[in-house]
């Protein structure tokens, strides 16, 4: 990616005239409401909830013992009967999710990648990757000796291990990176490919993210305060996005590709557009608190709506990264208040972690993935649980019931990706 600069005194230039598009051909997904575009969105809309108890780890000595798990989980029902026992359940998810994206943008029939899929890249997020594999093979090689590690495990014990194995099952020879930005990975990931593409570096890159729910990561949020009701035991959880009670996120797992092509290369092989990805931009937050991390989302915000040639007021909807996390969704609310000034006030905007949990390095694909549907149905999901507003919170658009969008609406909406780290993204996508 180049290096992006913030918009002169003069405002935002408009997107560079005559560049390369890139647009939205397909997607797959793996996640605990749905596995495809169309029930992901479905059971979104209709205020679905990923949580349920946790059965793939022991909780019994944590405070807390729900999360978006997905279950059951059988990756064989989607690739056959091909040997998955190289791959460590954030691999299996990434393949599957590939596997599907394939299939949706045309690329593979039955499965099978066509010969010209070889040139397809991918890029992808998470914020651990195979953090459980990692720990298992420390803890068998501390506590027996480094002779019984299992090599299957040290195959997976490295953080782009997800984005190599799924390259290798689906014969991808394309750019193959791995991006870690905590709740932003996948949005980082999608905003990489886009330049990609743009820059004629390739013409067709899976993009997304993936993550696993696991023991070591649970106890790690628990621990430090960030999962719903973990500061306060005896209070009720309440992970619902910008509510005036929210006390942390519930955390979910899952992987979700989308299918980024140059639009003259899509069209050349009649493949169907579902978007375009029209501009993005990112930020980090280098001073703590509140005041930090609100101005980053608002640059990030500024130098999307620049990189997209457009401006506040046409955007028509916005898909928050908000998970009911009290610091984080407040500085975002106002970094997105301050970039988009009078068009917040009535700007619509949902926040689906209140359906899906945090998925962490995945989040942030899920809400592309979901607001492509947007645009193409007009349904924006509503924000399940929330019934009252965080008092003085600059996006009254939030609401909880599901909306149907003007059409004018459905032209462009705004996606973000705020990370507890600092990491800030925005991205603009458009109707094809």
């Amino acid at each position: 990616m180049q290096p992006r600069t913030e918009p002169g005194p003069r405002g935002p230039a408009p997107a560079a005239a005559g560049r390369r598009r890139v647009v939205v051909t397909g997607a797959g997904v793996v996640s605990p409401l749905g596995d495809s575009p169309a029930a992901l969105h479905r059971a979104l809309a209709a205020g679905a909830s990923a949580r349920k108890p946790i059965e793939l780890f022991e909780t019994s000595g944590i405070g807390c013992h729900e999360a978006g798990e997905i279950r059951p989980f059988d990756p064989q029902a989607y690739v056959g009967e091909r040997n998955l026992r190289p791959l460590d359940r954030t691999s299996r998810l990434l393949v599957v999710a590939a596997q599907l994206a394939l299939a949706d943008s045309g690329w593979a029939a039955a499965g099978q990648p066509r010969p010209a899929a070889a040139e397809v890249g991918l890029v992808v997020g998470t914020t651990f990757c195979s953090v459980r594999t990692i720990a298992e093979f420390d803890r068998r090689a501390l506590r027996l000796g480094p002779t019984h590690a299992s090599p299957l495990d040290f195959a997976n014990s490295v953080i782009n291990a997800a984005a190599g194995q799924a390259a290798i099952w689906h014969g991808l020879r394309g750019v193959n990176s791995t991006l870690a930005g905590g709740e932003a990975s996948a949005l980082q990931a999608i905003a990489q490919a886009t330049a990609l593409v743009r820059s004629g570096r390739a013409d067709a890159v899976l993009a997304g993210g993936a993550e696993e729910l696991c023991f070591e990561s649970f106890l790690g949020y628990y621990r430090a305060g960030r999962l719903c009701g973990s500061q306060d035991r005896g209070a009720v959880e309440r992970p619902v996005p910008f509510d005036a009670r929210r006390n942390g996120f519930s955390l979910s797992e899952g992987a979700a590709l989308l299918m980024l092509e140059e639009a003259s290369a899509a069209a050349a092989r009649g493949a169907a557009v579902r978007a375009e990805v029209l501009g993005w931009g990112a930020a980090f937050a280098a001073a703590s608190g509140e005041a930090g991390m609100a101005d980053a989302v608002a640059r990030a915000v500024r130098l999307a709506l620049a990189d997209a040639g457009t401006t506040p007021a046409e955007i028509g909807c916005l898909s928050a990264s908000a998970s009911g996390s009290v610091a984080v969704d407040r500085a975002e609310a106002l970094g997105v208040a301050a970039a988009l000034g009078e068009r917040a006030a009535s700007l619509p905007v949902t926040a689906i972690k209140a359906m899906l949990g945090e998925g962490l390095g995945v989040s942030a694909a899920w809400q592309a993935v979901d607001l492509v549907e947007t645009i193409g149905d007009g349904v924006l999901p509503g924000i399940a649980g929330l019934e009252r507003l965080e008092p003085g919170l600059p996006l009254p658009g939030a609401a909880a019931a599901t909306r149907h969008l003007e059409p004018a609406a459905r032209r462009q909406g705004l996606i973000t990706a705020v990370g507890a780290d600092g990491h800030c993204l925005a991205l603009v996508l458009g109707a094809p």
